[in-house]
């Protein structure tokens, strides 16, 4: 089986998220989606995350009407911080008989080669990258041509982040 990765904080999970999953599942040779609720992100701030188990259970919801898409606390249960060449090798380690492919935002890419193993990454899986409007998604990545790397270009763009949900409710 050919199971995509889309990992994140999903702090808190919106249309954005679902959307782009739903996308991703209709317009590529996946068979599955797994939605990976990162307990915590290695390159951003500690102390912003609301409770792992609260955001896998409102990615849980979220999905729960869409074939194909699958909610996942893996991470969980691994060393933290969570680097995702680790999360990478377990998930083979415990699913051999699937290939796995990750899904990552244009931002990523950007500063792809700050994530641990960047290198192993890039050897070892499919990347598919959807589109993110950012000025660091416009910055010119060191990586941007490596043979496994496919752009989803026809993607929607959703104008929505977790970031500015975060804050709005904020005030």
């Amino acid at each position: 089986m050919k199971i995509g990765i889309y990992g994140g904080s999903f702090n808190p999970v919106h249309f954005g998220h679902v959307g782009l999953a739903k996308w991703v599942i209709e317009h590529t040779d996946l068979d599955e989606l797994w939605l990976l609720v990162s307990p915590n992100n290695p390159l951003k701030p500690a102390g912003i995350l609301a409770p792992e188990d609260e955001r896998l259970k409102a990615v849980r919801e979220a999905i729960k009407d869409i074939p194909c898409l699958k909610a996942s606390d893996f991470e969980f249960s691994l060393p933290r911080p969570s680097y995702t060449a680790n999360t990478l090798r377990a998930l083979q380690k415990a699913y051999p008989e699937h290939e796995f492919t990750l899904v990552i935002g244009e931002d990523n890419l950007a500063i792809f080669t700050q994530w641990r193993e960047y290198e192993y990454i890039l050897k070892n899986f499919r990347i598919f990258v959807y589109p993110r409007k950012s000025e660091i998604s416009n910055q010119k990545s060191a990586i941007r041509n490596a043979k496994n790397i496919v752009f989803l270009d026809s993607a929607p763009y959703f104008n929505i982040s977790s970031t500015e949900l975060r804050a709005s409710n904020r005030k």
